[in-house]
């Protein structure tokens, strides 16, 4: 075993873990604006996946970087929503040649928005986008104080498969800890009515790492959760990033050894009540059948359409979206420009990427979760050995972080444990001075 690298790769810091490759701090502006028709009209996915961004929210949590901004007020999420019907009225000639079989609404809190407004998104994606709700599994994102009977009824009516809401603590102390404004009954009267309507798959988010949380307080919220039988639970370290409320010396007493502690017995609790871990963070029941016909969607083929400000595109050598920021004032602005817009025709903010950068956000989308990379699909892809192009990788399998069965290469269970600093450590030079370079604002 090469412990001297093991120690490395385990013990360097790193600024979180890698929901997408390349990161969306190494967007630039384009040189030359690309056609919208150019771009799609490319791309090789055989379905495509629709996701509506909501950047609203009823207040930001100290843990929160997302394109997000608290704003309650009913006008200003109507002139959103009217923006966003103006987007997909113009990209929609783009994308129909190709269906959707995922649609996914996240923010922000979607459900924030007055029920007519909720309502509309449903109707953009089914008759501008031509989503069929029979064939595509239909995911949104909820908050405890949101989930009311009207909305929920919304969601059932337009057959939503899955429902995600962050709980992050049970505790009081440890959600105002990251200036999470909530209480515990209500979170526990949004789970109960949650579970009335029967939703196929309900998903809960926790935290772990919280300031002033324990061993104990930590099952306390991991287990109140299993007491409500969610499909799935996400557990997620808590770090903090640059503008986040929380700061580095609010959570530096727990350390990373806590929190892989913290992790583990998470780990255990819910593999002994019968989830299958899929990646670090998710941990899902065996799914029943459903009574969709469900078209499949190929997550390495991109096809990512993301509608609204903030949501991100994927064509196979683009990546694109709307500028990036945090801070309040520069959120705002990004959102009035978007608001105000006529043309959604073209990109002109994102990233484009070049083999390398392809490959590595091949092996990254496949080396995180539990089924691995498949080193065949690999070099039909690229015509090449993923093991020779990137021969660090070895150094996985040097430190028994990872095996190669069957050709496929996995993370062992410690590997997975480590997933986000294997992540970090697989940026190539040049997206992580991209990154390092950014200046949020």
């Amino acid at each position: 075993m090469n412990n001297s690298w093991r120690h490395h790769l385990t013990s360097e810091p790193y600024r979180s873990y890698l929901y997408s490759y390349p990161h969306k701090t190494s967007y630039r502006t384009l040189e030359t604006k690309l056609p919208l028709s150019e771009l799609w009209s490319r791309e090789l996915a055989d379905t495509f996946f629709l996701y509506m961004h909501i950047p609203f929210c009823g207040a930001r949590c100290g843990f929160c970087n997302l394109f997000t901004l608290p704003d309650k007020r009913a006008n200003v999420h109507a002139e959103y929503v009217d923006a966003l019907e103006r987007q997909a009225e113009q990209w929609a000639p783009f994308i129909q040649h190709k269906p959707i079989a995922r649609f996914a609404i996240g923010g922000g809190t979607p459900t924030l928005l007055a029920p007519t407004q909720l309502e509309r998104l449903f109707h953009i994606a089914q008759h501008v986008i031509g989503m069929n709700p029979e064939r595509a599994s239909i995911s949104v994102e909820t908050s405890p104080e949101t989930v009311t009977a009207e909305r929920l009824d919304i969601l059932k009516r337009r057959k939503v498969d899955r429902i995600s809401m962050g709980i992050q603590s049970f505790i009081e102390a440890e959600a105002e800890a990251i200036y999470r404004p909530q209480k515990p009954q209500e979170v526990e009267r949004a789970l109960k009515q949650l579970k009335l309507y029967s939703f196929p798959i309900l998903n809960l988010d926790l935290i772990y790492g919280l300031p002033g949380q324990t061993h104990d307080s930590w099952l306390y919220s991991l287990d109140k959760a299993l007491f409500y039988e969610p499909q799935e639970i996400f557990i997620y370290p808590l770090y903090t990033r640059e503008h986040t409320i929380v700061k580095p010396e609010q959570i530096r007493q727990s350390g990373e050894d806590q929190r892989l502690r913290l992790y583990s017995i998470a780990r255990e609790r819910l593999l002994a009540h019968g989830y299958t871990q899929y990646s670090m963070r998710r941990f899902a029941k065996a799914e029943a059948d459903s009574p969709k016909r469900l078209l499949d969607y190929g997550c390495h083929d991109e096809g990512m359409v993301g509608l609204g400000c903030g949501a991100r595109s994927y064509t196979n050598a683009v990546h694109y979206s709307s500028r990036y920021s945090v801070g309040r004032a520069a959120t705002a602005s990004i959102i009035a420009d978007y608001v105000a817009a006529t043309d959604f025709t073209y990109a002109d903010y994102g990233i484009v990427l070049g083999k390398d950068e392809q490959q590595r956000r091949f092996i990254l989308k496949s080396l995180l979760h539990t089924e691995g990379l498949t080193l065949a699909s690999y070099t039909g892809r690229f015509n090449s050995s993923a093991l020779n192009d990137y021969p660090e990788l070895n150094l996985l399998l040097d430190a028994e972080l990872a095996v190669v069965q069957k050709e496929v290469l996995r993370l062992t269970a410690e590997g997975m444990m480590y997933s986000d600093a294997i992540g970090d450590w697989f940026i190539s030079p040049e997206i992580r001075m991209r990154m390092e370079s950014c200046v949020i604002t």
